[in-house]
C-alpha cells in the first residue's frame, strides 16, 4: 500500500470520495456529508500538504483518503487542548466503505504513527454528531469520547475523540510514505 500527498490534480477524485461516501451514508439513513465541502477549503488543504491518498499500488486508483493536520478547531477543542501537541484527522473516506477489511483502522494507525514520529501526544478527530455507529467504531479503535459540541459552527460534526499518538510496528511503517 502506498500513501502519498494529494496534488491539485487529485481534487476531482477527492470530491468524488465525498460524494460517494455521502450517497453510501444516505442509503443507511445518515445525512453526514450531505452538504458540499467548499472547493477553496479543499484546495487550501491540498496545497498545505495535509491531504493524503492511499493506493494499493502505484498503477491503481486510490482506495482511501485522509486529511491530517495540526490545526485544532476552536469550536471543538478548548484553548488548553489546542496547546497540547496533537494531530487532527479529517475526512477519512474509503472508496468502498463498510467492507470490513480493516483499511480504516490501518489508516488511523498510520496517522497515529505519523503524529507520534512528529512528537505529538494525541491523535484527535471529530465525527458527525448523530453517527453513533461511527462513534462506536472509533471507540473500538481506542479513541476516548471527549465531549459532544452542540453548536452551529460545528456543522453537525461535534462528537470529538482522542487517543494517544503511538508509533506503529514495522509492518505499518513499511506502508510507504510517498511525497512526504
Amino acid at each position: 500500500m502506498i500513501i502519498r500527498r494529494a496534488a491539485s490534480a487529485d481534487i476531482p477524485r477527492l470530491r468524488q470520495f465525498r460524494t460517494d461516501a455521502a450517497a453510501w451514508l444516505s442509503a443507511r439513513g445518515n445525512d453526514q456529508w450531505s452538504t458540499t465541502y467548499p472547493d477553496e477549503l479543499l484546495l487550501a488543504s491540498v496545497q498545505a500538504g495535509d491531504v493524503y491518498l492511499v493506493h494499493q499500488d502505484p498503477a491503481t486508483d486510490p482506495v482511501a483518503t485522509v486529511t491530517l493536520d495540526r490545526r485544532a478547531d476552536p469550536v471543538l477543542w478548548t484553548e488548553a487542548e489546542a496547546k497540547e501537541p496533537a494531530f487532527y484527522v479529517h475526512k477519512l473516506t474509503l472508496a468502498t466503505p463498510g467492507r470490513g477489511n480493516g483499511l480504516g483502522a490501518q489508516l488511523l494507525d498510520w496517522c497515529s504513527d505519523h503524529a507520534a514520529r512528529a512528537g505529538a501526544t494525541w491523535l484527535r478527530l471529530d465525527a458527525w454528531t448523530t453517527n453513533t455507529r461511527l462513534h462506536t467504531y472509533y471507540e473500538r479503535l481506542g479513541f476516548r469520547h471527549v465531549r459532544t459540541v452542540d453548536a452551529p459552527d460545528a456543522f453537525g460534526s461535534g462528537w470529538v475523540g482522542q487517543r494517544p499518538a503511538r508509533r506503529a510496528g514495522k509492518a505499518l511503517s513499511e506502508l510507504g510514505n510517498q511525497g512526504k
